[in-house]
């Protein structure tokens, strides 16, 4: 079971930010949520999930509790990584994100729900670790908050070889090849150009033998004169 530690008097905002500011070793006193819905609270959460670089992945979650909410619950959901007393790396109400994950996480979950998502996009190898979800909220009995203990495993591989390339891909290269090809044929107007260039030296080609008979005999009759 986790151990509650309470605030009297203490906002929830207030008590987040101490905690954030608080050394892995000022909270050792905390312990796994239990399983027993009877007799406590849990966060549950995959043990193991696997994702490619560049990629994105799904953490999910969800929650119980026995307290009753206060008029203004102030509910909220932190993530922690690497180890259970880890850095925080999400804040819903404090509106953190981590250096590492700027940019790279979406919460899936709205205020009063007791189930949500974390994305994490554009997955890199040092994405590798072990995450927690962390529950913050305002009972009548006070400020309350709980963690996963075991967390979830996330493990992250190296993409496909960019030598497989996708249907999409390859079809893509088939048309440019295409179109290079077509560029390289021969523009219609040289084609008729050439051809009446031919046409020319073929007939030349044949006129020439008939005005060399043509002078031989000429020069044959002067010299017979």
């Amino acid at each position: 079971m986790a151990l509650l530690i309470l605030f009297p008097g203490a906002t929830l905002a207030m008590v987040q930010i101490l905690l954030l500011l608080l050394s892995p070793a000022c909270l050792n006193t905390e312990n796994s949520a239990g399983s027993n819905r009877e007799s406590t609270f849990a966060v549950n959460q995959p043990a193991n999930l696997s994702g490619f670089q560049g990629g994105s992945i799904e953490i999910p979650f969800s929650f119980y509790f026995p307290w009753e909410l206060a008029k203004d619950p102030q509910m909220s959901i932190a993530w922690r990584w690497k180890h259970f007393h880890g850095d925080f790396i999400y804040n819903s109400s404090l509106r953190f994100i981590h250096e590492h994950f700027k940019d790279r996480l979406i919460l899936n979950w709205t205020e009063g729900q007791t189930s949500g998502v974390l994305r994490i996009l554009n997955l890199k190898e040092t994405d590798q670790a072990l995450y927690f979800c962390r529950v913050f909220l305002q009972t009548t009995e006070g400020i309350k908050f709980w963690q996963y203990f075991p967390g979830t495993q996330l493990i992250v591989t190296r993409a496909l070889s960019t030598t497989m390339r996708s249907p999409s891909i390859i079809t893509s290269a088939v048309t440019t090849a295409g179109l290079e090809d077509t560029g390289t044929q021969r523009d219609p107007s040289l084609m008729i150009l050439g051809a009446m260039v031919t046409m020319v030296i073929a007939k030349a080609v044949a006129i020439i033998p008939v005005y060399g008979f043509m002078i031989f005999l000429w020069w044959k009759q002067r010299t017979a004169e």
